[in-house]
């Protein structure tokens, strides 16, 4: 029996890119569904709140699924802003031994396995982005390549 080849799993941060320049990186690289791993879907940013976005990538035929518990807790998001990136390493850690975080991440595995994914945070650089972290728990199940895209 051949297998079935796994979709390859993309990240994207959306810091200094409009709406229009996410979808079309987004709709370039083929992405169906786009999983929100920020604690808080919400943004300053014109079109990046939950439902605005939602509604953006739906017009693009891109499924939006928000799973808040993979979002960095607010303890780590305050290290970050702080300059204190390693605290909030350790802080995401231990978030991510919680049954919360458990469960959101099988989700997030079990949907990048059917579709091809990207992972929206905000942060441009995905080596300073937790969604960097996400995406690696979910290769490690899934053994699927990682991809960064910019917009």
């Amino acid at each position: 029996m051949a297998s079935v080849a796994v979709p390859e799993l993309l990240t994207i941060g959306y810091e200094g890119c409009t709406i229009a320049s996410v979808v079309a990186s987004l709709e370039a690289a083929g992405v169906k569904l786009l999983i929100d791993v920020r604690a808080v879907p919400r943004s300053r940013k014109p079109g990046f709140s939950k439902r605005q976005l939602a509604a953006g990538l739906d017009q693009a035929g891109i499924t939006y699924v928000h799973l808040q518990g993979l979002g960095t807790p607010k303890a780590g998001r305050d290290a970050v802003r702080a300059g204190h990136p390693e605290r909030m390493r350790a802080i995401f850690d231990e978030h991510m031994t919680s049954d919360h975080a458990q469960v959101a991440l099988a989700q997030a595995t079990a949907l990048a396995r059917g579709a091809r994914t990207c992972l929206l945070c905000f942060e441009r650089d995905p080596a300073c982005c937790h969604r960097s972290i996400v995406a690696r728990m979910v290769r490690r199940k899934t053994g699927q390549t990682i991809i960064n895209l910019e917009a």
